[in-house]
Formats: structure tokens, C-alpha cells, sequence
């Protein structure tokens, strides 16, 4: 099972600043090993974001992104007490979700 995200989430006036840290290779298809041979593909493709049970933010990447991403948003009506939940889904069929209280 991969790491576990790291999650902040603060109150900041009528929102939540919500900071996530994936543990990810991340990798793009495109670079070798040093036999020549190309790495296969390995990356998110689905990110979602909830605040107690509704959806907040989805998105769909490829394997642009960089190793262990970070992302970073906004959460109206976020108040301390609520409850993020980030999960994320690759391309080899792996998961992982974590759970953060907004602070």
C-alpha cells in the first residue's frame, strides 16, 4: 500500500486552505533504465477531494505530473471540525484515501 497523504487543512476567513503532499513515483513512460529498456508508465489518473461526504474538486491527470505531487486549494464554507478526505487512483489500479480535520 503506498505512503500516506499528507494533509493540512486551515481555516482562513470564509475558507479552508487545503495543502496535500502525495507519495507518488510518478512515472511518464518515457525515460529508461539503465539496460535501455523504457519504465512503464506509473501515475495518477483520478484525484478527488470531499468535505464531510461531498465532493469538492475532481480531476483527472496524466503522466506529466511530478513525483510525489502537491496540490493546493481553496475550500468555501470550510469551518474548523469539518472533515477533508483526499483519495487518488493510478493507472496500475492502486488507491489510497486519508482523512484530515480543518483546523
Amino acid at each position: 500500500m503506498p505512503d500516506p497523504m499528507r494533509i493540512r487543512a486551515q481555516v482562513q476567513g470564509d475558507k479552508a486552505v487545503v495543502r496535500v503532499l502525495m507519495s507518488h513515483e510518478m512515472e511518464t513512460g518515457q525515460r529508461k533504465d539503465s539496460a535501455g529498456k523504457t519504465i512503464p508508465a506509473w501515475f495518477i489518473q483520478e484525484v478527488t477531494v470531499s468535505l464531510n461526504g461531498r465532493p469538492v474538486l475532481a480531476a483527472e491527470w496524466g503522466p506529466s505530473i511530478a513525483k510525489n505531487p502537491f496540490l493546493q486549494l481553496n475550500v468555501k464554507g470550510a469551518k474548523a471540525g469539518d472533515k477533508i478526505t483526499v483519495a487518488w487512483k493510478d493507472n496500475r489500479g492502486e488507491s489510497r484515501t486519508d482523512e484530515a480535520t480543518v483546523a
